[in-house]
């Protein structure tokens, strides 16, 4: 299976980018993994926030590839924890997934056409991230999880 992380944006801020690329290193070690950045959608004058939910949801959505799951990171998603994530994937990849596709919105979130295509969305907490920071959070956790598919010392359970 490979991970394809789309994300609406790029990485702005050095701490968060060294982060991200500390956790895809370390992913890779089990998985290919593959970083989709797309344009954020310009937010100034009149646009307002569904539209620009909707320009980014397709520009999405042309990206998912299958034969695949599509997970999306939403603040209204299920909530689980680290073994309950890490359950999740061990799922997809017993199925057979060739892509496990993990969605991460814009500044104003996701278009109710990403969060409808998804085979499962997901939140990451009852917290409010950046979407810098989800995305780092994001690698943080589904590295996590396979350290804990693999019965390694990295999660203190």
């Amino acid at each position: 299976m490979k991970i394809r992380l789309i994300c609406v944006g790029r990485l702005s801020l050095s701490f968060i980018r060294d982060g991200a690329a500390e956790y895809r290193k370390r992913l890779q070690r089990y998985l290919p993994v593959e970083i989709i950045e797309l344009k954020e959608e310009k937010s100034g004058g009149k646009t307002l926030p569904d539209t620009i939910r909707s320009r980014e949801g397709r520009a999405i959505l042309d990206q998912v590839r299958r034969p695949g799951r599509l997970w999306a990171l939403d603040e209204k998603g299920q909530q689980t924890d680290s073994a309950g994530l890490a359950r999740l994937i061990e799922q997809e990849m017993t199925a057979g997934s060739r892509y496990l596709n993990v969605v991460i919105g814009g500044a104003w979130g996701l278009s109710a056409e990403v969060t409808g295509s998804a085979d499962r969305v997901l939140s990451l907490s009852r917290l409010t991230f950046t979407h810098q920071m989800a995305r780092l959070i994001a690698l943080e956790q589904l590295y996590r999880g396979l350290t804990i598919i693999r019965n390694e010392p990295y999660h203190n359970a």
